[in-house]
């Protein structure tokens, strides 16, 4: 049962990665409800991934990366980006949201403009995490 998590957790983060881009696209167009359906959305996959995430690799540990050569410094290179940015994310999301929130929406926007793409990019190489070391492997 707990070998499916890693699977779920991908999964969270597709839906985040999703969410996010549905909710740019919504406010791009004056769809302010259906963006934030959309951004809260984003908000709970991530934060169930996270509580997701850390109970599993709590009880489980980590998984080494097998592959060789440019492919394990590929690896790598997305890993060390994606956890430092993952880290960083957190308290940009939450002054965002609270922003947001507080009805500061000039303020909100202000900060979205950094929290969006590194949010999309710490959901999206999340995934591709997941691929490298469950699906692709050699």
């Amino acid at each position: 049962m707990i070998s499916i998590w890693p699977t779920i957790n991908a999964g969270l983060n597709l839906v985040s990665f999703l969410c996010l881009l549905c909710g740019y696209r919504f406010i791009r167009k004056g769809a302010r409800k259906r963006h934030q359906y959309c951004m809260s959305g984003a908000l709970v996959a991530s934060v169930l991934f996270l509580a997701s995430y850390v109970a599993y690799h709590f009880n489980v540990g980590s998984r080494p990366f097998q592959g060789e050569g440019i492919v394990r410094r590929i690896y790598f290179a997305v890993l060390i980006s994606h956890t430092v940015l993952a880290v960083g994310v957190v308290p940009l999301v939450v002054v965002t949201v609270v922003r947001a929130l507080r009805g500061s929406f000039e303020k909100h926007r202000g900060i979205a403009r950094w929290t969006l793409p590194v949010w999309l990019y710490v959901s999206l190489t999340g995934v591709s995490i997941y691929l490298m070391l469950y699906v692709l492997r050699s």
